[in-house]
Order: C-alpha cells, then structure tokens, then sequence
C-alpha cells in the first residue's frame, strides 16, 4: 500500500465513494458533463491573467513567467540534458505589425482570426502579392475567421470599404512549421483551480485543475480530460457531509466537472480539465476535430507534462464518449510527454456512426452534433456567464470568436459520401496506427450513442508497446462499472503513476453501497490481482504477459446481482482481433422462412418485402431511457408484408460467437436503391427471443474494399464506388453485421430478419430513401443465388453458465417470440 493510500479509513472511504458514484450517476448520458455542467455551487476563483487582444498596447501577460529556477526544478523529473535544445521564444509570426484601429486579429495555423470589428461590415483576406483572396461579412458580434488560408508571410486584413484600415502583414503557420521548442512549455506555469492555458498561436484555452496536495508536495501521476463539454468548468463543493474530510481530500470542495477525474483525484492522481478551442471559456472558434484542436492537444500534454509537480513527467489522458474520442485524435499527434490513454466508449470511423452502412443517422448522431454546436455558441453554459459576471474579461472576449463555430451538420450534409479530405480526416481508423503509447480502449455493443463498431479498431493499434481492450455487451455508461474501473485502475497504476496497483480492501468493501446508488445493484469491485507484489517491475512484467483482449459475457445476467445489473458471467481473454479461433459458420436461408447450414435447392424461390417508409423513426424504447436496470424496451415485432424471417432448427450445443458477421444477400428491388437492415436475434427454448445485433447498407454502396473478409464486408463509401441496383436482376449485396459477442444455448434457435432500418437501436434513427411510390424489395433463397449469414464461430470456450433470464442482458431487450410468414416473391 502506498502512502496516499494509508491515509484512508473505512468511514472516510464510506463517505468519498459514495460522492463518487452520486457524481457518477448523473454523468452518463452526454459524455461526462452530466446534469452538472449548469449549475456552479460554490464560489469561483478565477484567476485572470490576460487580455486575448494581440494589441501590443493592450496585450498582458497571458501565463506568471516561470521562476528563474524553474528549469532546475523540471529537472528534478527529466533529465534535462537530453533535452537538444530549449527555445525560449515562440513561433516566428513575421515582422511587426500595423494594427487596426476598427478591428483585432491573430493568425494561426492555416488560419486567421478577427474580433472586435463592427457587426456585418466586409473584411477582406489580402494575399501577399496584394490580391483580394477572401471578402467575407464579420457576423453578429464584429467577429469572422478566415480558413484554409496557404501557409506563409505578408497576408493582412481589411475593410473593404476603407482599404488603408487594415492589419498586416502576418504569417500564417503550416502544422510543421508551427511547433514551438521546449522553453514554450517550460515557460508556463498552471496554478491550481481555474485559468488559462497559453497555446503555440497565443490562443488561450480555459482549465480547472485539481492537486491531490500542496505543489510543492509533489511529484503526483496525473491526468488529462479534453473535450467540448465543460471540463474546466470551476470546481464545486460536492456539499453535504463529505466537507468534513475536505482537510484530507481538498478535491471535495473544489471537485472537477468530469467523473474520472473525482474518481482519480480521490485516488491521488493530479487532474485538469480543458475545454476544446472554441468550447467554454476556451479561445477561438470550434470546428470539429480540425489541424487546430489537434495542436492545441499536443500543447495541452506538453504543458502539463512539463509542471514540476507532475509524476515522471508525463501524463496520461481519461474520459468516456467525447473524451474518450479526442484521446485518441491527441495521442496520433505523439506528444512526447504523453504516457498512456484509456479511452471509453468511442466511435470507430464515421461511417459507422454517422452513417452507418451509408444511411444518415439523424438521430443520436445528428443529436449529439447539434448538442455540441449549442454549448459551443456564445454563452451556451451558466458558468460561462457567471464568470464573466464576475469580471472574466478573457472569457468574455473569448465569446466573440464562438459565434465562428463551423456548421458541421451543413459540412456532413454537404459531404454525404466518404472522401479521404473531408471523412478521412476525422476517420479513426485511418490513424490509430500512429498511436505509440499504451492504450486502454473499453466498449459496449449495444451503446446506443457512439455505438457497436469500435472492435473494428483493436487491430489498427499496431504502433502501441501496450494495449489493454475489453468488449461487452451493455450501454454507453457500462465504462463506469466495477469490472471495468478495477482493471482501469491497474492499467493507471502500471503506465502514469507507475506504482503496483492497489485497491484498498475498505474501499472495495464499500462499494456495493454507493453502486446500488448509481446502477441500482449493490455491485462489488473484484478482488484486486496485484495486491501480494512487492516488486513493481514483476508485477508490471507479469501483466504484460497477459492476453490483451477481454471479453465479458452476459453482462447483466450475474446470478448474484439483480437482473439488468452490469455485471458479466465469465469473463475470456484472447491474443488478437479478430480471434484467431474464428471459425465460419454459415447459414443459408431457405424457402418457408427456414435457416440452415445445407445451401437451398435450385427452385427455393424468394422472398419479398416493401420498404416500410416509417421505420427509420423508429426505435427500441418505448420511451424513458436505457440507463434503468429494466428499461421500458419495445422491440418491435416484424409486421406482416414488411420482412423476411429466417429461423434455424434448434441448436444440439452451445454456440459462442465473437466478431463480426456478414448477411450476403442476392436482392432484387423495384426501385434503384434499397436501405436494407439485417438483424439477428435468439429464439430462445423458453419462447422468447433477444436482440443481438444489426446491420445496415444502403444497396448503391454496396461496392467492396479489397480489406473484406468472409466475416467483414467493408464498404468505403466513395461516390465513385455507387452502382444502383439492377432492374429485374440479382445483386449481390452484403451487410456488415456489426461486432457483437453473443451465447446461443442448445436448444435456441438463431434468427435472421431483413427488413427497412428501423425498430433496432435505442437512440440511432435512419434518415431513409423517398420514393413515390413504396417499392418492394425481394431476397432469393435458392442454389444460384443463396442467401446466407456468415457468424463468427468461437469453439474453444466453455460456457459456465445456464440461459440468462430474458431482458436480463444489458442492452438486449428481449420479446416473445412469434412465428412469422413471409411473403414469396412472383416472378
């Protein structure tokens, strides 16, 4: 046990828990901002340091200037002589400036900036050979930035009417050229509870950090949450009797606006918010996942990483949905002070979540995205407001930059096909490979925000030394369950505090209390597994030997907990992604609804069913939310003449299966173009049946990568790669199921229903085909043309357990079982 942990008492451990997970339980369904972002509680601090203005007359000093000793000091936790060179200037921005009386400006990377000038009145972007390259109105505040601007000297800005009122010349920064050198980070120094943190162009982003001690009590592993939300919201007192232990645990009266960082900050790490450029009382103008956010991400590791307080110098990143995403965008940048990431609940690739298959998802996805552009408007959260009541004039002038927010609604719709500048830009799988730090990446497959795809990035993290992932099934939330903190806190305690992992038995013990609070089910931590090593080397060496994939099954269905409660059966550890175990198993569909391993016969026929124009609109909640140990599920029942239903013959044995799948079809349709859904579900011996998982294609991108496989059709979706459907022929077509792992027991029945997207997620929703008249869809079971569902069998587990109670499965609601007719198709 180390010292921060011996310090604890069951009653004092009784008591941070149960803030915790109090916190926890109103965090879950926009990222981690929660319910709280709104509301500030106790008094804010704020230390304003800076004007953002970049007039020599105005400007002040935007960081305290670091102590003569500060080199010495940072020296004390890097070896400074590796350092080759310490600049002790920032980026060279070209020759001194005429400024504007009528307007303020700051370029930046492949950017410029304009504040301050009158509303709606015409600015123009003059090259430097003297021609006019952009003439643009500034917006309701006076402000307007100029993008995609070619790197180099001698731009300036004008009126357009007042040629001579201008700001120039100035140079504008490509991404190579903009890194600063080391003395850019040694030079800031970051006070505890909220400010400002400089970045390479002067832009200066909003902080809350939070110290388990005194500075000067130092060194102290520590963390990074960075994301759109309100990480730097002002700390809050948690309130109630947990001020009493305020002495021993200073964060309880001055608590960050982000779970994981209560949660580490209780466990002795260092932690500090930071909002995103454009977002909260942070500078410039929001875009999404832009050059610039990247760089500030770079800056906002190096910065923290080079404070003499922190551990090792370096540090590690947190945070689910949006947190979890941005880590994995900062850590392709390869700060060199960036330690590890433990990503949750993340997106694999844009067209799995904002247009999975090709199909707009205008709900979660247009819904999160509209969610964003809101907070990031001028004044969108309380405490923005608040602060500059009270006399924030940085966040205040950092406002009039937020109205420059690019619509990326209008940028998706504008882009409905993948392009490698536009999609693959923000594309993850395009470059996690870049990624070279240890990773701790956690999913659900049925998270009904971000979604089931992100196994599709286990094997693309082939620069990183180290990497931990864990699948189940459940929702968005489930990352903050107790079989996931325990190991995330093993993976913390190896790669940023680099301390063997401990939990301490008391704190384990407790626990069960304050889940039953969160989740509803008075969950218990695992027994910690490193707790008898004395040597950290061993201990670390020993988990690295482990297989780094984990797989939870039947989360929900623990027998000693209350049913819907996320808590896994077993549990099974594996080499690689996809397992190298997997077998084929492939069904074929067969004439009468029928499913099964023999091909169909020559004259098998097919089967049709219309497009159901409604559907898309659909989901699988009655209403509520998802988060209720039993939500208020509603899945749907196929409606006659609207599907084809394929049922197998009972199983003679279990059957484990782990991965993706694919549902080939050979389709015909009355109309150019289909979106087509495929959903497999378990007939279960008891009469009912439960939700697995789904897929979707809208059939004119149906074109495949060369990087298919039997078991995963992938679709690029470049407008190049469109082919409509051949009238009166059969295409071949194939649906990538997404990843899922699923147990169907002997005497279950596996199940395969085509039909229009719709009726199969919580929060997605399909943005659907028109047509004038409703056109008809027909699949073919028959030898020339044999439909069929590959799954990913896995015959090397054991299954433990018995058939989990129905709608017990986390994520899976589950229905009675009716039998359906389809409709043949007449030729």
């Amino acid at each position: 046990m180390n010292s921060r942990e011996a310090t604890r008492t069951p009653r004092v451990t009784c008591m941070l828990m149960s803030v915790i997970f109090l916190l926890l339980a109103g965090a879950a369904c926009s990222g981690e901002s929660g319910t709280q972002e709104e509301d500030l509680g106790a008094d804010v601090s704020a230390d304003v340091s800076a004007d953002s203005s970049t007039d020599p007359d105005d400007v002040q000093a935007v960081e305290d200037l670091a102590d003569p000793d500060l080199a010495e000091v940072f020296a004390d936790s890097v070896d400074v002589e590796e350092i080759e060179e310490i600049d002790d200037i920032e980026p060279d921005l070209g020759p001194p400036m005429h400024y504007s009386d009528s307007f303020s400006v700051r370029p930046t990377v492949e950017q410029i900036y304009v504040w301050n000038a009158e509303p709606e009145i015409v600015l123009q972007l003059v090259g430097p050979e003297g021609d006019v390259l952009q003439e643009l109105p500034a917006d309701y505040q006076g402000s307007r930035v100029f993008r995609e601007i070619t790197p180099g000297s001698g731009y300036s800005v004008r009126l357009a009417d007042d040629p001579e009122d201008y700001a120039g010349p100035m140079t504008v920064m490509s991404i190579e050229s903009s890194y600063p050198g080391e003395g850019f980070y040694l030079s800031k120094t970051l006070q505890v509870g909220y400010g400002y943190m400089e970045m390479r162009d002067g832009t200066l982003l909003s902080y809350f950090l939070s110290l388990p001690g005194l500075p000067e009590d130092g060194p102290y592993p520590t963390l990074v949450n960075l994301s759109g939300y309100s990480p730097s919201r002002p700390g809050k007192s948690v309130g109630g009797p947990a001020e009493a232990f305020c002495g021993l645990y200073p964060i309880l009266c001055n608590a960050p606006n982000f779970p994981s960082g209560l949660i580490t900050g209780l466990m002795g790490y260092a932690v500090i918010g930071v909002n995103l450029r454009g977002t909260g009382c942070s500078g410039g103008a929001y875009d999404y996942f832009e050059p610039l956010q990247l760089l500030d991400g770079y800056d906002v590791i190096e910065t923290v990483a080079h404070q003499p307080w922190v551990k090792h110098a370096k540090v590690g990143m947190v945070g689910l949905s949006y947190p979890g995403i941005t880590q994995l965008f900062v850590a392709s940048t390869k700060p060199p002070s960036l330690a590890a990431i433990a990503p949750f609940s993340v997106i694999a690739n844009t067209a799995t979540t904002l247009v999975p298959g090709g199909i707009y998802n205008d709900g979660f996805a247009l819904n999160w995205i509209e969610h964003v552009l809101n907070k990031a408007k001028p004044y969108a959260h309380g405490w923005i407001t608040k602060l500059v009541e009270e006399g924030d004039t940085v966040c205040e002038e950092h406002q009039l930059l937020h109205s420059q927010m690019l619509d990326v609604i209008a940028k998706a719709l504008e882009n409905p096909f993948y392009t490698d500048e536009v999609a693959g830009q923000v594309d993850p799988t395009s470059f996690v490979d870049q990624i070279e730090v240890p990773v701790f990446l956690v999913g659900q497959t049925q998270d009904e925000q971000t979604g089931p795809h992100f196994p599709a990035l286990f094997p693309l993290f082939t620069g990183s030394p180290v990497t931990r992932f864990t699948m189940t099934n459940g929702i968005h939330m489930d990352g903050f369950s107790p079989q996931i903190l325990a190991e995330w806190a093993n993976f913390l305690g190896f790669y940023v505090d680099q301390e063997i992992p401990v939990i301490p038995k008391d704190m384990a013990a407790m626990v069960p209390v304050f889940m039953e609070d969160v989740f509803g089910a008075p969950l218990s931590l695992p027994d910690p597994r490193f707790a008898d090593y004395t040597d950290y080397e061993e201990a670390r060496s020993d988990y690295e030997a482990e297989q780094p994939l984990r797989v939870i099954f039947e989360s929900g269905a623990a027998p000693d907990v209350a049913p819907g409660a996320p808590q896994g059966t077993f549990e099974q550890h594996f080499d690689a992604w996809p397992l190298p175990s997997t077998e084929v198993s492939r069904w074929f569909f067969q004439p009468e609804g029928g499913l099964s391993p023999s091909e169909p016969p020559a004259e098998g026929g097919a089967s049709s069913f219309l497009l159901d124009p409604e559907a898309g609109q659909r989901g699988t909640l009655a209403s509520g939310s998802v988060n209720p140990l039993q939500p208020d599920w509603n899945l749907a029942q196929p409606a006659p003449g609207m599907a084809a239903s394929f049922v197998g013959p009972p199983l003679e044995e279990d059957m484990v299966m782990i991965g993706h799948a694919s549902v080939d079809l050979w389709v015909q349709s009355t109309a150019e173009d289909a979106d087509l859904e495929a959903c497999i579900t378990e007939v279960r011996p008891d009469g009912f049946e439960s939700y697995i998982m789904c897929g979707w294609l809208r059939a004119s991108r149906r074109a495949l990568a060369e990087s298919s496989t039997e078991l995963r059709p992938i679709q690029m979706h470049y407008e190049t790669d469109v082919e409509p459907l051949a009238a009166g022929e059969w295409n071949y077509t194939r649906i990538e199921m997404m990843p899922f792992s699923h147990i169907f027991r002997a005497g279950s029945q596996i199940r395969v229903v085509v039909d229009t997207p719709g009726d199969s997620m919580a929060s997605w929703r399909f943005k659907l085909l028109e047509f004038e008249e409703t056109p008809t869809h027909t699949v073919a079971h028959q030898a020339d043309f044999a439909s069929s569902i590959a799954l990913p069998l896995i015959s090397t587990v054991a299954v433990p357990t018995e058939l989990p109670p129905c709608n017990s499965l986390r994520g899976q609601p589950c229905r009675e079982f009716v039998p359906y007719t389809n409709i043949p198709f007449a030729e």
